[in-house]
């Protein structure tokens, strides 16, 4: 579990990147962003290019996403210290540490065996603790814990997963990835009423497909 000045110097490069050209400004992301070692998230032939702005393959035919997506999801969520965030698809784990460290109440549910298996190690080796960790269908949210503050959704879904709305309470937010498996627009809905959504439009992304979504 190595992290070395070296490490620390590339995510400082890497923030600074995060702020002055893809215009992140949530000071808790960027600080969450400079405390993460996302090279603990990802293969070691990985290693040397852990802080520039590229996904990488991890377990199952996944990736890790690019550190801008991660920086601009948690950005839309305007989390607040002390809120309770659903996140759907754990994947290895380095966006569920961001938000952690922005010192939310973490929910997380991954699909894929190995990834689950891994993410909670690393969770374990890193100190880290969600609220709750769940293996299972993200598609269904985890309706025992509902109401949540946030939701973030990691891959990409080809139909609204209503579902996960109703699990939000009224003025929370959801952040999903929308449309076909080639690309997809990130959306964020607000809950302004029991029954009411708000929804924001910020441009195409290409997601992993989320599993359980009937249309794939």
């Amino acid at each position: 579990m190595h992290d070395s000045f070296v490490h620390k110097g590339k995510r400082k490069i890497l923030v600074e990147y995060l702020r002055h050209k893809i215009g992140i400004s949530d000071e808790n992301v960027l600080s969450a962003m400079s405390e993460v070692p996302r090279h603990l998230f990802i293969e070691s032939i990985f290693e040397d290019f852990a802080y520039e702005d590229r996904a990488f393959p991890i377990l199952s035919h996944q990736t890790i996403s690019h550190p801008s997506t991660v920086a601009e999801q948690s950005e839309l969520l305007q989390i607040k210290p002390g809120e309770k965030v659903l996140e759907i698809g754990t994947g290895c784990g380095y966006q569920t540490a961001v938000l952690l460290t922005m010192k939310a109440l973490v929910y997380t549910v991954e699909r894929q065996k190995d990834l689950f298996d891994f993410s909670k190690k690393k969770f374990r080796e890193l100190h880290l603790n969600p609220k709750f960790q769940s293996f299972g269908d993200g598609f269904a949210g985890l309706p025992t814990f509902a109401p949540f503050d946030k939701i973030i959704v990691t891959c990409g879904a080809s139909v609204l997963p209503t579902e996960l709305l109703k699990q939000l309470n009224v003025g929370g937010k959801m952040v999903i990835p929308l449309g076909p498996t080639d690309e997809q627009i990130l959306y964020r809905f607000t809950k302004t009423a029991p029954t009411q959504f708000e929804k924001e439009e910020f441009g195409a992304y290409k997601f992993v497909p989320m599993l359980g979504d009937t249309n794939h």
